[in-house]
C-alpha cells in the first residue's frame, strides 16, 4: 500500500470510529437536587417474575435470550389470564378453580392467595436492554454459595427460634406473622420482591436517605456520611450509613439483629448496597452481602427499581390480624384436647 493509500485508509477509519463514538448513547446524568446530590427520590416498584435463584439449566448464563424472556413473560401474562378469570357461581370456598395453585407455588387449604391478593408483576428484570434470569449475579451459577460446616443448615423460613416449638410462643412465629418487619426480605437489606406490595419511596435530604417500605409499614433511615452504632447495638434493619460515589449512593449496613439475616445469615453479616439511577424512570439496585462465618464467598445480585404511579398507602398489619392469636389459641387447644385424650386412656387402662 502507497503512502497515500495508507493515509487515505487511515481518515476513513478515524472518521468510522469517530461516528461510532457519536452514535453510541452518553451515559445517562441522573437530575441534581438542591443539595448538589443525584436525585434518586420517587416512588418506585421492584414487582418481577425474575427469581431470587437461577435455574440451573442456564448454568453461568443471566442474560436470557429475546425468544425464552418473550416466552417466559408470555406464560405469566397467560397465568395471569386464567387466575383472573370470573369464578363459577357453583363454587365452594374450597374450591378456588381459577386460582391456579400449582403454577403459583402456593398450596395448602384455599390456596392461601387468590390472584386478587397479588401483584407479583409480569415482566423480568430489564437492566439495559438486558432480561435477567436470575437476581442473584455471584456466584456465577446464580445459587447461593456453600455454607462453611460451622453454619450448619439453613434455617427454615418461620421455623422456632430456640423457643421451642413453633406454637410455644408467638416469638416462635416469623417476623411477618408478628407484623413486626417485612415478610422475607422485602426490607432488607437487601430489599428483595416479593408476591405482592413491592413499592418503596425514596426521600432525600442533605444528610439523610430514608426509605418507605410497603412491606409491613418499614421505614430505613440512612445516615450519609455519618459513623457506625457500637457493635453491641442490633437494630432491626440494621444500621445503615451512606455516601456518594459520583452519581451511585453507596449503602454499607450492620449491626443486624439477630432474627433477620438472608437465608440464615448471622448479625456479623454486612451489606453493601449500590442505588443508581440508569435512566429517568428506573434506578440500579445492587447488594452484596458478607458473612464469612456462614457463606464461604460473598453473595451479590441486581434488582431494577422501576419508577410506578400513586403513593405508597400504609400496610396496617396489626389491624384486624386474628391470625396469631387464632395460631396460638388453636395450639393450646390441641393440647388440652390431647391431654384429656392422654387422661382417658390412662383411666381406660387401670391407671392413676
Amino acid at each position: 500500500m502507497g503512502p497515500r493509500m495508507f493515509a487515505a485508509s487511515l481518515a476513513l477509519s478515524l472518521l468510522a470510529g469517530s461516528a461510532l463514538a457519536q452514535a453510541k448513547p452518553a451515559a445517562y446524568q441522573a437530575p441534581r437536587n438542591s443539595w448538589g446530590q443525584p436525585d434518586l427520590q420517587g416512588t418506585y416498584t421492584t414487582a418481577t417474575i425474575t427469581p431470587l435463584t437461577r435455574d440451573a439449566k442456564y448454568g453461568t448464563r443471566n442474560a436470557l435470550t429475546k425468544q425464552e424472556a418473550d416466552g417466559l413473560e408470555q406464560a405469566t401474562r397467560e397465568q395471569v389470564a386464567r387466575a383472573d378469570a370470573p369464578t363459577p357461581p357453583e363454587a365452594t370456598v374450597k374450591d378456588l378453580k381459577n386460582a391456579d395453585c400449582g403454577a403459583d407455588g402456593i398450596s395448602g387449604f384455599n390456596c392461601g392467595y387468590n390472584q386478587g391478593w397479588k401483584d407479583p408483576g409480569t415482566t423480568l428484570i430489564d437492566i439495559n436492554g438486558e432480561k435477567r434470569a436470575s437476581i442473584i449475579t455471584s456466584p456465577a451459577n446464580g445459587q447461593f454459595p456453600a455454607r462453611v460446616a460451622s453454619a450448619g443448615a439453613a434455617p427454615r423460613p418461620g421455623a422456632p427460634r430456640g423457643r421451642g416449638a413453633r406454637t410455644d410462643n408467638p416469638e416462635g412465629f416469623s417476623l411477618g406473622e408478628r407484623c413486626l418487619l417485612s415478610f422475607g426480605s422485602s426490607a432488607g437489606p437487601p430489599m428483595l420482591p416479593l408476591m405482592y406490595n413491592n413499592t418503596y419511596q425514596i426521600v432525600q435530604s442533605k444528610d439523610e436517605v430514608a426509605i418507605d417500605v410497603e412491606m409491613v409499614h418499614d421505614v430505613r433511615h440512612i445516615r450519609l456520611n455519618s459513623q457506625h452504632l457500637p457493635a453491641s447495638m442490633k437494630v432491626w434493619m440494621g444500621d445503615s450509613i451512606g455516601h456518594w460515589d459520583g452519581d451511585t449512593l453507596v449503602v454499607e449496613t450492620t449491626n443486624m439483629r439477630p432474627e433477620q439475616g438472608l437465608r440464615g445469615a448471622s448479625p456479623n453479616q454486612k451489606v453493601t448496597e449500590r442505588f443508581t439511577r440508569i435512566g429517568p424512570n428506573k434506578l440500579s439496585y445492587r447488594f452484596t452481602v458478607e458473612d464469612p462465618g456462614v457463606y464461604a464467598e460473598p453473595v451479590s445480585g441486581e434488582v431494577a427499581m422501576n419508577i410506578t404511579k400513586g403513593q405508597v398507602y400504609e400496610y396496617a398489619c396489626h389491624e384486624g390480624n386474628y391470625a396469631l392469636s387464632g395460631m396460638l389459641a388453636g395450639a393450646r387447644a390441641e393440647e388440652k384436647a390431647a391431654q384429656a385424650q392422654a387422661g382417658g386412656a390412662a383411666k381406660a387402662g387401670g391407671g392413676n
